[in-house]
């Protein structure tokens, strides 16, 4: 059984992997970071590890601490320009972030056409995969709470408050969730139309916005708990 890891800005997500598949999945947020150590003492014997860290080398010393106290060696992966069915067509491809790599990975072994590869965290991704399993590009933009938390902290009469989607807000906490919203939708449907004309495109979309955007997504989707974990366990499996 291999542990596998998804470090993100946010939360630690963690998936437990062998030949027969999940055996079981969780997250721990890096603000109790030593959580992780209880899930680890927790689980049974572990061949190996493999991971994708997005925050940073102090994250990253402590969880390889963490993992050090199971006997574990810590394996972070690298993006590459071509592997595990996936051509990186980044100008610098081993500054594509890791998470993103590996979400490409996943995207490709669970759908093997083009798609939109949407990850809705803290940031939110959208990146261009085609039908050939090329990476063509992709944007970064402030995720869904990050965009409410900065009018929050950069206006004087615009508070961080709860709100819902409306199609005509008329009050400002509405108005606030559905801009912010409406945002993110507009960023990954203009995305998706790149690719819309090839066969069986479809958006792929996980994260922990995932719930809130995908019933407001018009293009053709699908929810995926977590494809770094998925890319993850593909990449194991062919190293």
């Amino acid at each position: 059984m291999d542990i596998l890891l998804d470090v993100g800005n946010t939360r630690l997500k963690w998936g437990l992997h062998d030949a027969a598949g999940w055996h079981g999945q969780g997250a721990v947020l890096l603000s109790a970071l030593d959580g992780f150590a209880d899930v680890l003492a927790g689980l049974g014997p572990l061949r190996g590890m493999l991971g994708a860290n997005v925050a940073g080398p102090a994250v990253g010393g402590r969880v390889t601490a963490f993992l050090a106290a199971r006997g574990l060696g810590a394996e972070w992966i690298r993006p590459q320009a071509e592997g595990f069915g996936v051509r990186n067509l980044y100008l610098e491809p081993g500054s594509l972030g890791a998470d993103r790599w590996a979400a490409l990975v996943g995207a490709r072994a669970l759908h093997g056409r083009a798609a939109l590869v949407v990850t809705s965290g803290t940031a939110t991704t959208a990146d261009l995969l085609d039908g050939e399993g090329v990476f063509q590009g992709g944007v970064i933009l402030p995720g869904l709470d990050l965009m409410r938390m900065s009018l929050a902290r950069d206006t004087a009469q615009l508070p961080y408050a709860d709100g819902g989607f409306q199609r005509l807000p008329r009050r400002t906490a509405d108005a606030i969730a559905t801009g912010c919203l409406h945002a993110q939708l507009g960023a990954i449907e203009r995305m998706f139309r790149l690719v819309s004309g090839e066969e069986g495109a479809l958006c792929l979309l996980n994260g922990g916005a995932a719930a809130s955007l995908a019933p407001l997504l018009e293009c053709p989707l699908r929810v995926v708990d977590n494809l770094v974990l998925e890319g993850l366990a593909r990449i194991r499996s062919q190293t």
